[in-house]
């Protein structure tokens, strides 16, 4: 799940979050430049890219070649080929380290694939949601309860990180009192090494193995009692997972910590933000909360906190007019597809009134699907929901903070202040 294989966080250009890609030759067009989505300006590169050259191959990038797919029929082609187009090695545009390889069920083709998945789904499925609701409702209420009015804050640390870890700990059965280990070892999963999170590769390895430490304990807990409903418990028991080895493990824990974090938290900020930023929608919401279900689908495509998911040809292949030959690797910027203007027209608008709403890539299609899709619609609903019980608006008083990565597409600080609801 993580990006592996930088070679230097330094050896990309920061003076390309000053460039315009228009004024470029298309050759010279690398959206995966992590400076640009750190500086909030990687949409324009995208948009060059759907409109002069949709499926667009970089010879030389510092995560090897690579071909772009950024229209969203093309990336829907890709998503749903999967005898064409392979999941493994892995799902990110770097490579696995050659010395500590993660498998996991979604970097899995068939039969492999649906066999693990098939152990831990019904734990997020639709007929285990409404055992999370009340729990869910209860913890955001605390959490809304504590928070001071009319004072500033960081929204992501006192709300988003709070909400998603105490879920987490939840789906692992993990002990509670620890759940912020939970969102360090996604942190370190997902991080750019060298900018603050990590250091190196090797502090990586470190901490991730500490992470699989703590849930071989766990596992050895868990097989030895009756099967029970949570992740830990159903891979032990799983038929097709109770023999794997540590590393698998630990890949599916990666898997299975930063698909029900960072997407989830992301998302928690960046609706703030989407209120904050257009409050004539805002105030729709506010009038009629029927309408919260379609901003949060709204606000999911708008921010698609995965910004992308990698494949590989199986075979020689013709995709928009462009031939791709086997082995080579095809990234799906979910990001681009998501504003494709000839499938949500005014894309970089937010429109909780666009009448094909839940169509958004941002989820993925096909057997990789988030299977965790609605569990986390379901909590951003009942957050806004709550919001809207105490609170006239969530103001944003300073500029967002954004992660430095072309995977998660996320947001790590945003101050706020509350206004109280007269």
């Amino acid at each position: 799940m993580a990006e592996r294989k930088f070679e230097d966080i330094n050896n990309f250009p920061r003076d390309a979050v000053a460039i315009d890609p228009f004024t470029l030759p298309i050759d010279e067009v690398d959206p995966a430049n992590p400076f640009l989505f750190e500086a909030g300006k990687e949409l324009p590169w995208f948009a060059r890219l759907r409109a002069d050259d949709p499926v667009h191959y970089t010879e030389d990038s510092n995560f090897g070649p690579y071909w772009s797919v950024t229209r969203y029929e093309d990336i829907m082609a890709v998503d749903l080929a999967h005898d064409v187009f392979s999941s493994e090695p892995i799902i990110t545009i770097g490579e696995p380290l050659e010395d500590f390889d993660l498998p996991m069920f979604i970097a899995m083709d068939r039969p492999k694939h649906d066999q693990q998945r098939r152990e831990v789904a019904p734990v997020v499925g639709p007929a285990n949601l409404p055992n999370f609701e009340k729990l869910i409702r209860e913890r955001t209420q605390s959490v809304l309860d504590e928070l001071p009015i009319g004072e500033e804050f960081d929204w992501v640390e006192k709300v988003s990180v709070e909400l998603t870890t105490r879920m987490l700990a939840t789906l692992f059965d993990f002990p509670y009192e620890e759940r912020a280990r939970l969102k360090r070892w996604s942190d370190v999963a997902t991080a750019t090494p060298g900018t603050g999170i990590v250091e190196t590769e090797e502090h990586r390895k470190a901490e991730l193995l500490e992470c699989a430490t703590r849930f071989i304990e766990l596992w050895n807990e868990r097989v030895n009692q009756p099967p029970k409903f949570d992740f830990v418990s159903m891979l032990a028991h799983g038929e097709s997972t109770k023999n794997m080895d540590m590393m698998e493990y630990l890949g599916n824990l990666i898997l299975l910590i930063v698909g029900g974090n960072d997407t989830t938290r992301n998302t928690m900020s960046s609706s703030v933000l989407a209120m904050h930023q257009n409050p004539e929608q805002f105030a729709q919401v506010k009038a009629d909360q029927g309408l919260i279900e379609s901003m949060v689908s709204e606000t999911i495509r708008w921010q698609t906190p995965l910004a992308h998911m990698r494949r590989k040809a199986k075979m020689d292949t013709v995709l928009a007019g462009k031939t791709i030959k086997a082995g080579d690797k095809v990234v799906m910027w979910y990001i681009s597809g998501n504003r494709d203007e000839s499938v949500f027209p005014n894309a970089d608008q937010f429109n909780l009134n666009r009448d094909n709403l839940r169509r958004h890539l941002s989820f993925g299609f096909g057997i990789h699907r988030c299977m965790g899709n609605r569990l986390a619609e379901m909590q951003l609903k009942i957050l806004w929901e709550e919001i809207l019980a105490r609170f006239d608006r969530v103001e944003v008083v300073d500029e967002a903070k954004r992660g430095l990565s072309v995977f998660v597409r996320g947001i790590t600080e945003l101050p706020v202040v509350l206004h109280k609801k007269a």
